[in-house]
């Protein structure tokens, strides 16, 4: 292609730039916005993040053994994931995993911003879905802002009614899911569809399908800015450090428009054409040039279309670009990572969090015993001349079904367990009780108190199971 040729292509596009313009400007919450749609490299890992909530969706359906392989069975009080089945008494467990997360975000978001805003939160997931099937049926943003404002046809509402119907499917499937991971999948569809179904799963359902339906489909962008928190916390939660979707404004100001027949060593603007494409395609409707913004996401569409134009236009990349504001303003590579005080700070805490949860899931064990020992009265003298202590044991079975047990004590000279061929039968996901008396000689105590210890004891699918508990056991002063 010629010099000539090659100018009056880049005039083309930019005049169709300038054209398109006039339909985009700043959200001020006073009408949808319908951004436009482009392929790049950010949308690219757009979806690919957004394909991790696929697992939402198909997770309840997997299987370990005889059951869910995921399963928060919340009437029974156990929570099954994989072969690891936690009661409530392990559910330290899940404050240590929620405390990870949340500095997990707290991290993320110190280093590059909201990017789980933007590229997995749910709300942003499933507008974006929603968003996507309504450009597929209506258009582009044009098309469906001509349509909305359209007298009513036949092929208004067929395109409309289309549209919902679709929207109220993944409404209904998301509720579904949903409540799958607390009620076995297979049941519940069966249960739904026979109407056995509790009342609280089919509530859930419904709150989740009007909540999906309305953020997801309505309200989309608002609830970013109106109804989460995190937008609001944000501006404490990063620096100048932090890496984010920024506009270079030494490299594209003065913007201004590409003036046609200027040569290019003439123009005394900046980079910037002002063609409002990164706000054509920008979800919530800012304008990445003002700096930072609460309604701002992150979501980096703004750069794939920033560098679309730059390539159409021949001038390079990169003038919204994942950036710090401190490289951005001293021209300067960024503070190094382990320069960051709050970032080891975070990976310390993190790092406590993960070993505690590993700690737990390894040390589960399947029969846990606490001993309680009788302080009314510490100790009774038998008429043959031995004394006895009464202890209440609490037998915690976490294994699927009943289990057998045998218990024993042992620590003592002479120590005697009443009933002890007594088999005990340990309740599944419960904690059974169970009352013991020892007795030991007086003549063989040598102390006011001996240390004992008890054991509980079954067998479940040919492995042995035990669980143990030190206690003393109290006598008369020497």
């Amino acid at each position: 292609m010629s010099g000539n040729e090659n100018t009056t292509a880049q005039q083309s596009v930019v005049d169709d730039l300038y054209a398109e313009s006039v339909h985009w400007h700043l959200n001020t919450g006073e009408e949808t916005i319908h951004a436009k749609r482009m392929g790049g490299y950010w949308r690219n890992i757009k979806w690919l993040s957004a394909a991790v909530w696929i697992i939402f969706f198909i997770g309840p359906y997997f299987q370990w053994g005889d059951r869910q392989a995921v399963l928060f069975d919340i009437p029974n009080r156990q929570f099954h994931i994989l072969g690891i089945t936690i009661l409530p008494q392990d559910f330290w467990m899940l404050s240590l995993t929620l405390l990870f997360f949340a500095l997990l975000l707290a991290v993320a978001t110190a280093l590059a911003g909201r990017v789980y805003c933007g590229f997995f939160c749910f709300q942003t997931v499933w507008t974006d879905v929603f968003t996507w099937l309504e450009d597929k049926l209506e258009g582009s943003p044009q098309k469906r802002r001509k349509l909305e404002k359209a007298p009513i046809s036949f092929s208004k509402v067929r395109i409309k009614v289309t549209k919902h119907i679709l929207w109220l499917v993944i409404s209904v499937v998301t509720g579904i899911s949903f409540v799958a991971w607390f009620y076995d999948v297979f049941d519940l569809w069966r249960d739904l569809f026979t109407l056995q179904a509790s009342a609280v799963a089919y509530g859930t359902i419904a709150l989740f399908t009007a909540g999906t339906y309305v953020l997801a489909g309505y309200m989309r962008e608002q609830a970013c800015f109106w109804l989460c928190p995190y937008a609001r916390i944000q501006g404490v939660m990063i620096d100048k450090t932090t890496v984010v979707p920024t506009y270079d404004f030494h490299r594209g100001e003065p913007r201004g428009r590409i003036k046609k027949g200027q040569p290019e060593e003439e123009r005394t603007t900046g980079d910037c054409v002002d063609c409002k494409q990164c706000i054509a395609v920008c979800p919530t409707g800012v304008d990445i040039r003002h700096g930072q913004q609460e309604g701002c996401i992150m979501c980096a569409l703004c750069i794939d279309a920033c560098d679309e134009v730059m390539v159409k236009i021949g001038r390079p990349k990169g003038l919204i670009r994942y950036e710090s504001y401190e490289a951005l303003e001293a021209n300067k590579k960024p503070q190094p990572l382990y320069k960051r005080p709050r970032v080891w700070i975070y990976a310390a805490i993190m790092s406590a969090a993960v070993m505690g949860i590993a700690y737990g899931l390894t040390s589960l064990a399947p029969l846990e015993l606490k001993v309680i020992h009788d302080r009314q009265p510490l100790f009774v003298l038998q008429s043959d001349g031995s004394i006895q202590n009464k202890y209440t044991l609490k037998i915690l079975n976490k294994m699927t079904e009943d289990l057998s047990v045998k218990v024993s004590a042992q620590g003592l000279e002479g120590l005697i367990m009443v009933d002890e061929d007594q088999v005990t039968t340990a309740r599944r996901g419960k904690v059974t009780a169970r009352t013991v008396f020892l007795r030991v000689p007086k003549e063989l105590l040598t102390a006011e108190t001996s240390p004992v210890k008890f054991t509980v004891q079954g067998e479940y699918d040919g492995q042995q199971l035990e669980g143990s508990r030190d206690s003393v056991f109290i006598g008369p002063k020497r």
